[in-house]
């Protein structure tokens, strides 16, 4: 991978990224009326099964009030992720049952792609390539 400007290994940087992501604090999602912990700033996640299987890896190009927008999209079922995966049945509000999530804000908008991208080829949620063409 080539380097970045600063002369830094960008790939080393992009892997301690993700290092740093999966040891952050998990958070379940909340109970109904109840506040969704999460920062406002842009960033990556990673959604977790009942059973602690990644489900899905995503990240905030454009949510303005980001990591928390994005998530709450996600329990609303306003998400492409929701409305594929097989176990939500389009349903966002199935997440309050069990499903959590840890997350990571990166400012630099490179990183934070990378990040995605090295997140989901690593952890291979389990809805990568079962979606049905429709």
């Amino acid at each position: 991978m080539p380097q970045n400007r600063s002369g830094s290994n960008e790939r080393g940087r992009v892997e301690r990224l993700l290092t740093e992501l999966q040891k952050t604090s998990y958070r379940p999602f909340p109970e109904p009326r109840k506040r969704l912990e999460a920062p406002t700033r842009r960033g990556v996640y990673i959604i977790y099964s009942p059973e602690g299987k990644v489900v899905h890896v995503g990240g905030t190009p454009y949510a303005r009030r980001g990591l928390r927008q994005r998530l709450r999209n996600h329990l609303a079922g306003k998400s492409s992720f929701v409305k594929k995966f097989p176990k939500l049945k389009r349903k966002g509000s199935k997440l309050r049952r069990g499903y959590g999530f840890r997350c990571l804000v990166v400012a630099d908008p490179r990183l934070r792609a990378l990040l995605e991208c090295l997140a989901i080829g690593r952890l291979c949620p389990e809805h990568i390539g079962q979606g049905r063409e429709e």
